[in-house]
């Protein structure tokens, strides 16, 4: 007679757990939590992955604060102000205190200057209508309203020296 009951499979533990772990991280830097999750979906043990993570992180083979710069970094090359950044940390799962120091470093205005000038040019906008569209790039971009206005009434040509 022939069982018709598939083997279980069983829980990821070990060396295959901890080969998984640094597959994942071999690849792209994750959050604790991320890794966490990432882990769990492939059925392993939660005691022995939360262990496990522990160890990654004391070694410094996993790191939420290497990996919030990494994600401040990318979102200032991508022209995003500090709103959407600590929008991002949220989304991998990153306390925003690690991102903090970063953050505090970078010059907003001449971010959100750039960014403006990459889409719309260096002419300061007269008409109404292409004011507030600026307004609403930059504010869907992640910068605050006191930056916004700033770079919208800039005019880099009578700055310049």
């Amino acid at each position: 007679m022939v069982s018709s009951e598939q083997p279980t499979k069983k829980p990821l533990t070990g060396q295959r757990l901890r080969s998984l772990a640094f597959a994942y991280l071999a690849k792209r830097e994750f959050s604790k939590a991320q890794l966490r999750l990432k882990l769990l979906e492939k059925d392993a043990d939660v005691v022995e992955v939360d262990t496990l993570l522990d160890e990654l992180s004391d070694q410094n083979y996993q790191s939420d604060e290497r990996m919030a710069g990494m994600v401040v970094r990318s979102n200032l090359r991508q022209g995003r102000g500090p709103q959407r950044i600590r929008q991002q940390l949220q989304k991998h799962q990153i306390d925003a205190e690690l991102a903090s120091e970063d953050l505090a470093e970078v010059d907003w205005f001449a971010e959100a200057l750039a960014t403006k000038v990459k889409k719309y040019g260096t002419k300061v906008a007269t008409e109404p209508k292409l004011k507030a569209k600026q307004i609403r790039f930059l504010q869907y971009r992640g910068y605050s309203m006191d930056v916004i206005f700033k770079v919208i009434q800039f005019d880099i040509i009578d700055s310049e020296l």
